[in-house]
């Protein structure tokens, strides 16, 4: 009877992120800033694109996909943290939880499946752009697209449906910021052993799997690049390249750690300090990276900062 009580709970409660912190105020509010930084710099990226003709490529528009994705990201875990610390409640219920736990899966599956065809996007590119424009056409980048944010939906029910009929019991405390599955996990009161090897298999196919067909991608896109004989198509190749690279070290780093290595041999800090980079940092570094390796951004930029001069000058 305790434990049917237990279970039946509305809500869980998430300790956060700074709860043993001296300066909690001050970390809330470089929290936010980097928030915003992350919001702005994902939306310019995004109607850039939008704005800029020569942008409509089959890489912008995969890119656009990626801030799209990590605005939704961002958006879904840290503006809770935030509430959370200035109304002083840190309650949420098995319905919100399950919400967020939900749309952080998805959007993690959706950005593995987009990063992957991403790569094999600059491989056409680069080792053949004879075929290139033939492949890569408007609608097979839209079902890209398409199928990127169905792999995450798809994934993720199945996730949150099964992870949310574990019953919990003695503590409905989730140390952590965010409803994440694996920390939703501890609080059971069953044996979730065999649910914790079907996510270390779901992290070898969207996760490992997907990491190394990228590095397979990009090593045979830098062999075909040592022997260009355009040193601007070079540096071109590799400063695009190694921005995406850049993004997916940023993101499959830390998800690798997380999802592929038994969940007790973390510590608490370690984990939450792994989900800060992974739901918080890339996805502000993201459009930063693109656009500062990026002359074609920064000159889409310039333009629009342009018109904005001008139509001041006149008024």
């Amino acid at each position: 009877m305790g434990r049917r009580n237990l279970s039946a709970s509305p809500d869980f409660t998430l300790l956060g992120l700074f709860a043993d912190s001296q300066h909690p105020g001050f970390l809330v509010a470089l929290v936010l800033l980097i928030l915003m930084v992350a919001l702005t710099g994902n939306s310019i990226l995004i109607l850039l694109i939008w704005a800029g003709t020569h942008l409509h490529t089959p890489m912008y528009f995969l890119l656009s996909q990626l801030s799209l994705m990590d605005l939704t990201l961002i958006s879904t875990t840290v503006p809770k943290v935030a509430a959370d610390f200035f109304t002083g409640h840190r309650s949420i219920s098995r319905v919100g939880c399950g919400v967020q736990i939900f749309l952080y899966l998805m959007l993690g599956v959706a950005e593995c499946v987009l990063l992957t065809l991403m790569a094999f996007d600059r491989y056409l590119a680069i080792c053949s752009p004879l075929r290139y424009p033939v492949f890569m056409t408007p609608r097979v980048c839209l079902q890209m697209a398409a199928s990127s944010w169905a792999a995450g939906v798809l994934v993720s029910l199945m996730h949150t449906m099964y992870a949310m009929h574990f019953s919990t019991c003695d503590s409905r405390k989730i140390h952590h910021f965010f409803c994440e599955v694996m920390a939703l996990l501890k609080l059971s009161c069953e044996d979730t052993s065999t649910y914790e090897k079907v996510i270390l298999v779901s992290g070898i196919v969207f996760l490992l799997i997907p990491f190394g067909l990228i590095l397979t991608s990009y090593i045979l896109i830098f062999l075909t690049v040592r022997h260009m004989n355009s040193l601007k198509g070079k540096n071109k190749a590799l400063a695009t390249c190694s921005s995406h690279l850049g993004v997916v070290s940023l993101y499959f780093g830390p998800a690798m750690i997380i999802y592929m290595t038994p969940g007790s041999s973390l510590p608490q800090e370690v984990d939450q300090h792994l989900f800060v980079f992974d739901v918080l940092i890339t996805p502000t570094l993201n459009p930063l990276i693109y656009s500062l390796r990026n002359k074609e951004v920064i000159g889409a930029l310039k333009k629009v900062l342009g018109r904005q001069l001008i139509i001041k000058q006149k008024r």
